[in-house]
C-alpha cells in the first residue's frame, strides 16, 4: 500500500529527458487524437491528490492500438485507479467484449465510472472490489479461465508483481499478452544508493529490480520493454 508513502502531486509521466520534445509529442500525436471522455477522465483525475498513479495518454493510446491489433475480446486489468486505462480497454474492446477489473480502492474507480457509463462501455467492464490477489486466485479456482484472457494488463502494488506473474501466466492465452506497467520506475533503477529519490521510488526500486530479471528468464514468454511514459513490459505467452 502507498497510503504511508510521499504522494506525488504531478501527473506528468515519461522517460524522455526532453520535457519540451514530450509536450511537442502529446500536442502533436496524443491529444489530438484523444476521446473526449477520455480526455475528461484525464482532467478529472489531474485534480486528485494521487494522480502520478494514472496512465499517461501516450501509454493509454498505446495500449489502444495493441488491443486493436491484438483483436483482443477478453481482458483482465489489475489495478484501475480512477479507470484511464480501463477506459482505455473497454473503448478498444469490440461490443461484446470485456474488462474485468480488481482494485481494493473502489472509492478512486467511483470517481472514474461516470465518465465509464457517458462512454456507453459500461457493459463491457466488470469491477470487482478488493485485494487483487484475492480476486485472481478466484478467477484461478475456475478451471475455464485457465487460458482465457487475450490481454492483462498489470499496474497495481509493485512489491507483488512477481506474485501476480506466477498467477496471471496461467490466466493468459498461449499468444496473449501481459502487460506490467513501471518497469522503468522513474529511471531510478540505475540511480546510485547516494541519489536522492522519492520514498515512494525507493520503496520499491527493488521489487521493480527483481521482477525485470525474472521476467528476461522466463522461457514461458517472449519480452519487450517499451521505454514509454514509465517503461511497460509486454509479456507474451508461447507456452
Amino acid at each position: 500500500m502507498l497510503s504511508n508513502l510521499d504522494p506525488t502531486p504531478s501527473c506528468h509521466k515519461t522517460l524522455l529527458r526532453s520535457d519540451a520534445l514530450y509536450q511537442y509529442m502529446l500536442e502533436t500525436s496524443v491529444y489530438p487524437r484523444e476521446p473526449e471522455v477520455l480526455k475528461e477522465l484525464r482532467e478529472c483525475t489531474s485534480r486528485h491528490s494521487w494522480n502520478k498513479m494514472a496512465t499517461s495518454p501516450d501509454e493509454g493510446q498505446f495500449l489502444m492500438m495493441l488491443l486493436k491489433l491484438m483483436n483482443a475480446k477478453n481482458t483482465l486489468e489489475v489495478g484501475v485507479y480512477t479507470g484511464y486505462s480501463l477506459l482505455c480497454t473497454a473503448l478498444s474492446l469490440p461490443s461484446d467484449g470485456k474488462v474485468i477489473a480488481l482494485d481494493i480502492d473502489k472509492e478512486a474507480y467511483e470517481i472514474g465510472a461516470p465518465f465509464i457509463v457517458k462512454a456507453g462501455v459500461a457493459h463491457k467492464v466488470d469491477f470487482r472490489d478488493g485485494p487483487a490477489m484475492d480476486g485472481i486466485d478466484m478467477l484461478l479456482k475456475d478451471e475455464s479461465n485457465h487460458g482465457f484472457f487475450d490481454f492483462i494488463f498489470v499496474d497495481a502494488d509493485k512489491n507483488n508483481y512477481l506474485n501476480y506473474h506466477k498467477r496471471l501466466i496461467k490466466l493468459v492465452k498461449v499468444g496473449g499478452l501481459i502487460a506490467y506497467d513501471n518497469t522503468l520506475w522513474n529511471g531510478a533503477l540505475v540511480a546510485s544508493p547516494n541519489d536522492e529519490l522519492p520514498k515512494y521510488i525507493r520503496y520499491y526500486m527493488d521489487y521493480i529490480l527483481d521482477l525485470n530479471e525474472t521476467l528476461a528468464q522466463d522461457s514461458r514468454i517472449q519480452i519487450s520493454q517499451v521505454p514509454i511514459s514509465d517503461g511497460i513490459t509486454l509479456c507474451r505467452r508461447l507456452i
